[in-house]
């Protein structure tokens, strides 16, 4: 049985972790998410796991560059408006925010350790909806964009309003793929950070902390690969 909770608004892509991602009217999915999805990211080699990556956390102007994927390449606008590549060039462009050294990763062939994974994050897709979009908003009295929550999927909620947060431990069909909502999203400080400005404003996640316990969005699996597109209806199935 399938029931209707909404359709697909924006699907967004980030080929680079932390860099500003980019607005796809369709996406293939494949068993780690979206195709081409944190496929490169910074970090730090004297780190290990999750702590080895740089991310806006440490480097705010990280989301002043815009990363799309090109002909499997990467394909990055600076925030003056230059156009760079993966390469040294923007390694040491990235390198001047940092005293730390940064190394790049690329992950455009299957993760040795993981064959099934091609990207730097483990597999998951970020969901979020524009119901929780606007009651955030009445709890901390300010528009919000979209941006600040990096979510690859945004879903405009059917009137029956069923909120992501009951989705969890439950199944989504989308287009001809389907997902398992498997957690709720904790959030960091990343979201304090204006996707236009880069100006932080820490009254938000205080907000997000005292109202929500920090919980917004959700993260899915996928369980069944294919196509998804803008417009295609969101089904919860038993």
């Amino acid at each position: 049985m399938k029931l209707l909770v909404g359709e697909i608004n924006q699907i967004i892509r980030f080929p680079v972790k932390s860099f500003a991602g980019e607005n796809l009217e369709t996406c293939t999915i494949d068993k780690y998410g979206l195709y081409g999805d944190r496929f490169c990211a910074f970090y730090d080699e004297t780190k290990e796991g999750w702590d080895s990556f740089f991310t806006a956390r440490d480097i705010p102007n990280m989301l002043g560059y815009k990363a799309m994927l090109v002909d499997d390449g990467i394909r990055v606008l600076s925030p003056d408006g230059r156009t760079l590549g993966w390469n040294e060039d923007l390694l040491e462009e990235i390198q001047k925010y940092s005293k730390r050294k940064i190394s790049m990763a690329s992950y455009k062939a299957p993760n040795p350790e993981n064959p099934d994974l091609m990207a730097v994050d483990l597999a998951s897709v970020l969901i979020i909806t524009d119901e929780s979009l606007r009651k955030l908003e009445a709890i901390w009295g300010n528009r919000l964009d979209a941006r600040r929550f990096r979510a690859n999927l945004v879903v405009s909620l059917a009137e029956n309003k069923i909120n992501e947060v009951d989705w969890i431990g439950k199944r989504l069909s989308i287009g001809n793929t389907e997902f398992q909502i498997d957690t709720s999203c904790e959030r960091c400080s990343i979201i304090t950070i204006d996707p236009n400005t880069l100006e932080r404003d820490a009254s938000l996640l205080k907000k997000v902390n005292e109202e929500m316990s920090l919980i917004f969005g959700v993260y899915a699996s996928v369980k069944k690969t294919g196509q998804i597109h803008v417009g295609d209806n969101v089904y919860l199935v038993d």
